[in-house]
């Protein structure tokens, strides 16, 4: 510092010093307090192990959530210094498009989505998985993985899901061969559900499950190798109780999906 050098080559006193090249006593003398980033580090180094997709806001918001009060540039600080930030490709300019609305339920068990995804396993087999969400607090209900699910595997889950949760009063999914066929479609019929179908080549009319889709895809088959289908399984369950139960939604004000059923009892 030149401060210091011209202490020390020029025999001057700290004040000539400061005076002369404008800077402030006080921040020449300022010692930096050191900073215990270790418990931070810990954290996020815990989050991103347990969650490799995981980005920056999703980290700060669970740590907040367990009860530490550090403010989110401190955090942000360890977390670039960590190196954590994932890096993203810019969307493509796309035509203008019309949009649709996609209809918001106000209660649980007002709208339910479903939809499949499907994956590989190490070996190459190919497996779905099934996926059913309320859209109203964005909770997973279930998720099923086999070789296959046809139609009345999809039945059994609903009529699983009607013992201990009820049942919806609509339906929403997209027109794959399992859900027109007429085996849910009678089904929906006896428990007088509406069995809504979105637009062909419009997923985002079924926005709420495909939102979930996405999060399932980067945070869980991405993430993870897998060489069963009961490898499968019991990281669906973990993920799954982690999605409901600590995981903030953007959507809900940060807030997981269990934390809004819970507001409305």
């Amino acid at each position: 510092m030149l401060v210091q050098f011209m202490i020390e080559e020029h025999g001057v006193s700290k004040r000539q010093a400061c005076q002369a090249l404008s800077v402030p006593r006080s921040t020449y003398q300022y010692i930096p307090k050191p900073k215990n980033d270790v418990p931070i580090i810990n954290e996020l180094e815990e989050l991103v192990s347990k969650h490799p997709a995981i980005g920056f806001w999703q980290s700060y918001y669970r740590i907040r959530r367990k009860g530490f009060i550090w403010n989110f540039k401190r955090i942000y600080r360890v977390y670039t210094g960590l190196q954590l930030n994932i890096r993203r490709r810019f969307k493509k300019r796309l035509p203008t498009r019309v949009k649709q609305a996609l209809f918001q339920p106000h209660s649980v068990n007002e709208v339910w989505s479903i939809d499949f995804m499907s994956d590989s396993l190490w070996d190459g087999r190919k497996y779905r998985l099934l996926n059913i969400v309320d859209d109203f607090n964005r909770q997973v209900l279930a998720m099923e993985a086999d070789l296959s699910l046809p139609a009345l595997r999809v039945v059994r889950v609903l009529e699983y899901l009607k013992e201990f949760r009820g049942l919806p009063q609509m339906i929403r999914v997209d027109n794959g061969p399992e859900f027109i066929s007429h085996t849910l479609d009678e089904w929906c019929r006896q428990h007088e559900i509406s069995l809504t179908y979105i637009q062909p080549g419009k997923p985002m009319q079924n926005g709420y499950v495909e939102r979930c889709n996405g999060s399932i895809r980067k945070e869980l088959l991405n993430a993870n190798v897998f060489y069963s289908l009961k490898e499968v399984r019991e990281k669906m369950e973990e993920w799954m109780f982690d999605y409901n139960n600590h995981r903030p939604h953007k959507s809900l004000g940060y807030r997981a999906p269990i934390d809004l059923l819970e507001a409305i009892h």
